[in-house]
């Protein structure tokens, strides 16, 4: 049986996964917050990291319509969880519903759980407002906030393209078992994130 080329992408989610200086929570950004540093908002914190990249691989896992709908489900709503933040509107339990978000998706990935497409883009949706919030809380107070929501959209939907090329590459029955693992282990994290 022939195996899959994993695409370059997929071998920069791995590597960016595996990075041992990529915290749980924020460093500093870059300067002040324009389109740089909300590119840089979402690749900064573990949290989003993994749960961005199982949006696209449960997507990969699903197939059909959620390859591309929900990785837009969620970018849509995470910006507008974003404007709400930037209005200073705080949503209850922020943290706690990102932690929810790794630990509910990385099990989703775990189980290649079947969904309806719309059933996916609920829970899709519901996880990306507490993202979005995340992202806003932390924007400009200055007229660049357009330019830092832009720059986490564009990283957020590169992440969720990371996540489908490496599904899609591991569609095997012999890669789709590590895809699973990694479910897991995303999974496990959101669990000590949310219990510990």
């Amino acid at each position: 049986m022939k195996q899959p080329n994993i695409s370059i992408a997929a071998a920069a989610a791995i590597v960016a996964l595996l990075l041992p200086s990529v915290a749980l929570a924020h460093p500093g950004h870059l300067g002040p917050h324009t389109l740089l540093s909300g590119l840089e908002h979402p690749v900064t914190g573990l949290d989003h990291i993994l749960a961005m990249v199982a949006v696209g691989l449960w997507a990969s896992q699903r197939g059909g319509r959620a390859l591309w709908f929900w990785p837009s489900v969620f970018v849509a709503v995470m910006l507008a969880g974003g404007f709400l933040g930037m209005e200073g509107i705080a949503l209850p339990f922020v943290e706690p519903g990102i932690a929810a978000s790794i630990l509910v998706l990385g099990l989703l990935v775990a189980n290649s759980a079947m969904l309806s497409v719309w059933a996916g883009a609920v829970i899709v949706a519901t996880f990306a407002l507490f993202h979005g919030n995340a992202h806003g809380l932390e924007a400009p107070e200055t007229g660049a906030s357009f330019l830092y929501a832009l720059g986490f959209a564009a990283s957020t939907a590169a992440l969720h393209g990371a996540g489908l090329a490496l599904g899609l590459a591991a569609r095997g029955a012999d890669w789709q078992k590590f895809v699973r693992i990694g479910g897991a282990l995303t999974a496990g994290v959101g669990g000590i994130l949310l219990f510990v």
